[in-house]
């Protein structure tokens, strides 16, 4: 028709006459295109196989030419119980040394630099995770690595001695940090539930570095590094692939420490048990140069939540985060998070407090809902009635639109989160790890969604029901007791008066 013959003789800015291409037309004998679209029915995003030794392998496609895979193993500091303490955190530094076929660290590395890889491992308190993001056509090459770093690790004499030099000065760098909150949480987890489970020391004291070695280390592999406690995940590459890859690595190999079996398995439930720990320090000195931080005493007060398996869960996600909070300044600028109870209640208010920030911990059979806050020492009576007043409040009138805006900020940051490929790759192990499942973003969204005032009041109300765990680090002259705390925590909203004046 004319209207496509119109290209033909238009002149461009190159000066020539561009050839006689039709921009509007579809040119003859090219095929029709078929464009990528995402697959609209999300519920077969995450795919799960169990292998004949019981090994979970789950796995998501995405998009892109990189993938991150990974183990997962049940194991961690909470089950050290009849171990020397610290040993999660010393696999954690060891992992990815030498191995049955990789002569050392630096082996690795080269073998994952090829394609353009790198690795990790975490310790948690309930899992410890190996991961290798890496271009996804190297995906044999990273099964087979993970394979042998998990089941072949060497554990050589100098391996050991540079992991004990590691863990040392990572402890003094952690009592030299301005920032005391890794310290905090550890304390408050072992005034929650002490001496079990989660309340164990995530981090392996001084005084065990020597002790931990190569036969300490077998026992506890021989226990946890099994197969029906472990899961292979992968984000970025096909099911069909990662399972050919498992059942070629990870399929009736035998480990270094032999295929006998080492002491029960620790399957204690957390028992929580509330109580205080106080550390005095000297924080004077923590912070030096031209613009130091002010010398300041630390709290947090925590109370038991619910596991996340659990439908308590959500609302506690949701209270956590209308709570909010965080420091003096907010490193966004006014605006970030300014309208969370923790900001305008308490840090709006008092000039003085230099951080106040909600924290929640959630685990397998129970989780931690807790305040951080840190001022004066001088002030830190008023502080500890303050942030005991937020915690009584909770129970109170939830607003509709503080509420919505909390939900909204919940999903947006879990939304913004699983943007990135090595968050939704825990986020589908740790899944798999703890149900065998997935529940997929859309599906959390429609349960935060659901969250009314009436189930904040419910959690909120059972929460309060126990007793407090109390960290305190700092000059804690002024620090009231414990039993003051409980007090006003387990007080109602018509004897808070009263009750606040036991504090002065």
């Amino acid at each position: 028709s004319r209207r496509c013959g119109l290209a033909a003789g238009r002149s461009y800015s190159g000066g020539g006459a561009y050839p006689s291409v039709s921009l509007t037309c579809p040119l003859p004998g090219v095929p029709k295109a078929v464009f990528a679209a995402a697959e609209s029915r999300e519920r077969f995003e995450t795919r799960v196989t169990v292998l004949e030794n019981g090994l979970r392998v789950a796995s998501q496609n995405k998009f892109g030419q990189f993938c991150t895979v990974g183990i997962l193993v049940n194991s961690g500091s909470r089950h050290e119980a009849k171990y020397l303490s610290g040993i999660s955190h010393f696999l954690e530094k060891l992992a990815f040394s030498s191995t049955a076929q990789f002569g050392s660290k630096d082996e690795i590395l080269l073998t994952l630099e090829k394609h353009g890889g790198i690795c990790d491992c975490q310790a948690s308190r309930d899992t410890i995770m190996y991961a290798v993001s890496a271009d996804a056509r190297g995906l044999d090459t990273v099964v087979n690595l993970l394979a042998d770093v998990t089941l072949q690790p060497r554990l050589s004499d100098e391996e050991m001695e540079m992991t004990r030099m590691a863990i040392r000065f990572e402890l003094e760098d952690l009592n030299m940090r301005p920032d005391p909150e890794p310290l905090l949480t550890e304390m408050i987890h072992a005034a929650a539930f002490r001496d079990n489970t989660v309340g164990l020391n995530r981090f392996c004291p001084v005084e065990n570095t020597d002790k931990i070695d190569r036969a300490v280390l077998h026992s506890y592999l021989s226990s946890y590094y099994t197969p029906d406690r472990m899961v292979l995940a992968g984000v970025g590459i096909e099911h069909e692939h990662l399972v050919e890859c498992a059942r070629k690595y990870l399929l009736g190999v035998e480990p270094v420490w032999g295929s006998g079996q080492g002491r029960a398995v620790d399957k204690s439930v957390a028992q929580y048990t509330g109580g205080i720990i106080k550390v005095e320090k000297d924080m004077s000195d923590v912070s030096l140069g031209p613009t130091p931080i002010p010398e300041l005493t630390h709290i947090m007060i925590g109370l038991e939540s619910c596991s996340f398996l659990e439908d308590d869960f959500i609302p506690f996600a949701v209270l956590n985060m209308m709570m909010g909070g965080g420091g003096s300044f907010s490193a966004g600028g006014p605006g970030k998070g300014m309208f969370t109870r923790l900001y305008l209640n308490v840090l709006n208010r008092h000039h003085w407090m230099y951080n106040a920030t909600s924290y929640h911990h959630s685990y397998e059979d129970t989780g931690l809902l807790c305040i951080h806050a840190s001022a004066d020492p001088k002030q830190v009576r008023e502080m500890v009635e303050i942030i005991t007043r937020e915690f009584i409040l909770m129970a109170g009138a939830v607003g509709e639109v503080e509420l919505e805006r909390a939900k909204t900020q919940l999903k947006s940051m879990l939304m913004m989160n699983l943007e990135s490929r090595p968050v939704i790759f825990e986020d589908v192990g740790r899944q798999v790890l703890a149900t065998n499942t997935r529940k997929l973003p859309h599906e959390l969204c429609a349960l935060i969604s659901q969250v009314k005032p009436t189930d904040i009041k419910r959690v909120v109300t059972k929460m309060l029901h126990k007793k407090p765990a109390v960290a305190a680090l700092g000059d804690l002259t002024d620090l009231p007791t414990y039993e003051h705390i409980q007090a006003a925590l387990s007080s109602k909203d018509g004897r808070l008066p009263r009750l606040y004046r036991l504090f002065r």
